[in-house]
């Protein structure tokens, strides 16, 4: 945030050179970017970028480009704007408390800002409790024999310094990965958030935080941490922290340019969303169960997961979540083979394909044509509202009713 050049966009809209700052130097890293992500962000145009499905917030060369989801196309760009971040809260992937949620409500801050400031809070209440301590094995020169005494590398080093010994002994404090992890991803947060309101918090966090060795942390290491009784506490703070690590391409094949990319899939997030919607409605009756992302086995080493299983007074129902919405409201036939292929094994007669939309664009259960088949199996299409009807920019919080009664509704 060194700048407070900012561009808002919305998901399969384009970007040109020479719109609101974007130039060609931004270009180009956004498609080195792609091209490590296997082209799956953006879709290179003549001069610019066509973004995909995959929406949240940029940074790159002291530009912010924040990418906003927006299901109907011919809604007003405005009615949009601020669902990303709720959705992200209602999906459980960001969880924002005590200070940041004032600034939240107001939608001043971008993604990137709502993470780094909740990344600070956890290191703040961490070393407010005290980093913990651990053993690991220093080999160092010491003033006194202790551990293991390194015969070659101390006859090379002491030669002169007698009452020197290089040991490798053991030493207990807080320098060990778990601490070399949390302090990467704090000097990313520093290099990005120079000029920023969060400048002077990250260097406060930043003075309290104990001497620590500065290494190279590759990915592997990150991601093989693992958390104890102990060091439980740290928990959201090195999941914040991996997410900034694992996001940061300091120098991309070349180039030297820092840039954090923090995007999500709308297909994902949207079948994260419905499934957070229909438990916590589930969660007010005994009749109703809700399951996500099971798996049975299908041929060879393959499974089939269909989205979500909902069982309703003992009646199964299969959902298949589907965030782009299909022209005149028509099924693939190769989504409708796997609804059909979901409802045999997990033995549902009705199975619906969830897109966003307006409810009334919902269609009836069809049944599959085969005679053979012990169980009349149906699907159909059915869409329910993101955004409330009656408040502005506010997500549909009955989002769970109208789904079972979709469910329900033949």
């Amino acid at each position: 945030m060194k700048t407070n050049k900012s561009i808002k966009v919305f998901e399969h809209h384009t970007l040109k050179i020479g719109e609101f700052g974007f130039t060609e130097d931004h270009l180009n890293l956004l498609l080195k970017l792609n091209d490590a992500h296997a082209g799956c962000y953006f879709t290179p145009t003549y001069k610019g970028v066509k973004f995909n499905q995959y929406v949240g917030v940029l940074q790159v060369k002291g530009l912010t480009i924040e990418i906003h989801p927006k299901a109907d196309k011919y809604d007003a760009d405005e009615k949009w704007k601020d669902v990303l971040i709720p959705m992200l809260k209602a999906s459980g992937k960001l969880n924002v408390k005590d200070a940041g949620n004032a600034r939240l409500k107001k939608q001043h801050l971008n993604l990137l800002e709502i993470y780094f400031e909740k990344y600070l809070n956890e290191l703040s209440v961490l070393l407010h409790k005290g980093f913990i301590k651990q053993y690991r094995k220093n080999t160092a020169n010491v003033t006194a024999l202790k551990g293991k005494l390194e015969f070659a590398a101390n006859l090379r080093k002491n030669l002169v310094h007698k009452e020197r010994f290089y040991t490798t002994h053991q030493v207990y404090d807080a320098d060990h990965l778990l601490h070399q992890v949390l302090f990467k991803a704090l000097r990313i947060v520093d290099k990005l958030c120079q000029g920023s309101y969060l400048s002077d918090y990250v260097k406060r966090v930043e003075f309290q935080f104990p001497s620590v060795s500065s290494k190279l942390i590759t990915s592997k290491e990150v991601s093989t941490i693992k958390l104890n009784r102990k060091s439980a506490p740290y928990k959201e703070a090195l999941e914040l922290a991996k997410l900034i690590i694992l996001n940061y391409s300091p120098d991309l094949k070349g180039g030297n340019q820092e840039m954090l990319a923090l995007l999500f899939d709308m297909n994902n997030l949207w079948e994260s969303y419905v499934l957070k919607s229909l438990q916590k409605y589930g969660q007010k009756y005994n009749n109703i169960f809700v399951y996500g992302q099971e798996s049975k086995n299908f041929i060879s080493n393959h499974t089939l997961s269909p989205d979500i299983r909902i069982c309703i007074d003992e009646e199964d129902f299969i959902i298949d979540t589907k965030w782009k919405v299909p022209k005149d409201a028509k099924a693939s036939v190769q989504d409708l083979r796997q609804m059909y292929t979901y409802g045999r094994y997990w033995n549902a007669s009705k199975a619906i394909l969830l897109y966003p939309g307006h409810i009334d664009k919902s269609q009836s259960y069809k049944q599959f044509n085969n005679d053979n088949d012990p169980l009349d199996h149906t699907c159909k299409l059915g869409f329910v509202s993101v955004l409330s009807e009656n408040l502005e920019h506010n997500l549909n919080k009955n989002l769970g009713l109208q789904i079972v009664d979709l469910l329900q509704d033949y």
